[in-house]
């Protein structure tokens, strides 16, 4: 059954509700929980419903599902939640799975019933702003999803994109370093072909940006993920940006800050991987390298317009997860607390609450609910700890979230970020030494807080005095990071110690 996405009457009598679209201002302070629709929660509540990654099936989980376990994610601090596509997909069960994941659209006014109805997708936005939190969804202007080869498709499948006039010529992409080919050619493969749509056309362009703030304003969308960005044009961007009228991130899967930060000209941010894959390889191991991260922060603080409005994270659908690459807790914790205390808006990958494992697409998308959304486990309440320490200095600091991080101290397996005005500043002490680690003590001086001063470590809640010469003396054990604050700010109800 297909079911319209600005027909449905119920849907009508809910515009009312629509809250007031989310500027890329009032992003900033957000922190971002992302699912796969499919695999976060089920409407039955099932915790044992099986689903096996590896097959690449849909396994039933729905926008009902997420309103049921609304709780889980707020608890952990998070105000923001970023669901994957929601038009309608490829029917048919395909060698490469079923378009469960929501990125193989064929119309785009119709919603994947699989996911539930209409009215439980504006269910869905209403109590999340019922909470106070926004909702961010995936969209998908580069292409369309076929069951076969692209030199051989059937362009009537597609609503409203029905004639090979709306498409690039067929051609694979081959050289990723080749931008015209990039833009131009199509993703994919011979058993699901991407179609790619010809967006420098008008007759396309003018779909899209008439399509895109309708989508918005029947759900009461607050954000948007652009999937595949960089496949497409720069300058089809801002138009496509106006029209929505909400903050736009998209996916520039690159890790050269001199191709990825140029996008954002043309869109108010993007996911930030070219700290994604140092700060994966400084924390993998006990030997990985902490320079590379450390000049990485500098470099994108340089190269992008501006470091804070960028997606930072450390897991996704796309990527292996960390675990798959070590399960040393403690450099996970590393991790999470480097991707909620950083610069830009931290988005935590459904599952890495969980420690999950999975390593490349498609065993990384394991279903949520057979952890038994365990709030107990570690990584969770690590996780809610950290959103705690960043809403928190929110509250001090009115320019937290436009401040760029400043690296003040690194060794070979310790590195130490200053954010925030001297004031209420956050220094967040990571080390890369792994759980088997010694206790030891850090020296760090460039913090800006003053001789005498009472500092405290927020992890253990411990106090730390302030050198005469302005220098703090860091305790670090069991590879865990420290982050300091001043204990003189912490007065108000809700702080993390």
């Amino acid at each position: 059954m297909k079911l319209s996405l600005f027909a449905s009457a119920a849907v009508a009598g809910l515009l009312a509700q629509v809250a007031e679209a989310a500027t890329p201002d009032e992003w900033r302070s957000r922190s971002i929980y992302f699912l796969l629709t499919d695999r976060f929660s089920r409407t039955d509540n099932s915790t044992t419903a099986e689903c096996d990654a590896q097959l690449g099936q849909y396994c039933g989980g729905s926008w009902q599902g997420i309103i049921n376990q609304l709780d889980y994610i707020q608890n952990m601090g998070f105000t923001a939640i970023w669901i994957t596509p929601v038009t309608e997909q490829l029917p048919q069960s395909t060698s490469d799975g079923e378009a469960y994941h929501g990125y193989w659209q064929q119309d785009i006014y119709s919603i994947n019933s699989n996911y539930g109805t209409a009215e439980d997708l504006q269910a869905l936005a209403t109590a999340l702003h019922d909470r106070g939190m926004y909702l961010m969804v995936d969209v998908v202007a580069n292409h369309m999803g076929y069951a076969g080869a692209g030199t051989d498709v059937d362009y009537s499948v597609f609503n409203p994109f029905n004639s090979q006039d709306y498409f690039h010529t067929y051609c694979e992409i081959t050289d990723y370093s080749n931008l015209t080919m990039v833009e131009e050619c199509w993703e994919g493969d011979n058993i699901v072909s991407l179609p790619d749509l010809d967006t420098e056309s008008t007759d396309v362009q003018n779909i899209w940006y008439s399509w895109i703030p309708e989508l918005v304003s029947n759900y009461s969308i607050d954000g948007l993920r652009l999937d595949s960005a960089l496949e497409v044009q720069q300058d089809f961007w801002p138009s496509w940006v106006s029209a929505s009228g909400v903050y736009c991130v998209g996916e520039v899967d690159n890790g050269d800050t001199t191709i990825a930060c140029p996008y954002q000209n043309y869109l108010d941010g993007i996911l930030n991987y070219p700290t994604y894959f140092p700060l994966v390889r400084a924390f993998e191991s006990t030997s990985g390298s902490i320079s590379d991260l450390y000049n990485m922060v500098n470099t994108v603080k340089s190269d992008c317009s501006d470091s804070n409005l960028l997606g930072s994270f450390s897991e996704n659908h796309d990527n292996p997860r960390f675990a798959s690459y070590t399960s040393d807790f403690s450099l996970a914790k590393n991790v999470l607390a480097f991707t909620i205390l950083s610069d830009g808006i931290p988005i935590i990958y459904a599952g890495q609450e969980q420690h999950y494992s999975g390593s490349s697409v498609p065993t990384n998308r394991e279903a949520t609910w057979l952890s038994g959304f365990d709030t107990s486990a570690e990584l969770y309440t690590w996780i809610a700890k950290l959103n705690q320490i960043r809403n928190y200095a929110l509250q001090w600091d009115n320019g937290y979230t436009t401040y760029k991080s400043y690296p003040i101290y690194q060794d070979s397996n310790n590195l130490a970020i200053r954010k925030g005005s001297n004031e209420s500043q956050v220094v967040t002490v990571l080390s890369n030494s792994g759980a088997d680690a010694s206790s030891y003590s850090l020296t760090i001086s460039g913090t800006d807080f003053t001789a005498g001063e009472v500092i405290t470590e927020l992890i253990t809640c411990t106090n730390i005095t302030v050198s005469d010469t302005g220098d703090i003396t860091v305790p670090m054990a069991g590879g865990l990071p420290s982050v300091l604050y001043p204990a003189s700010k912490l007065l108000e109800s809700g702080h993390p110690c």
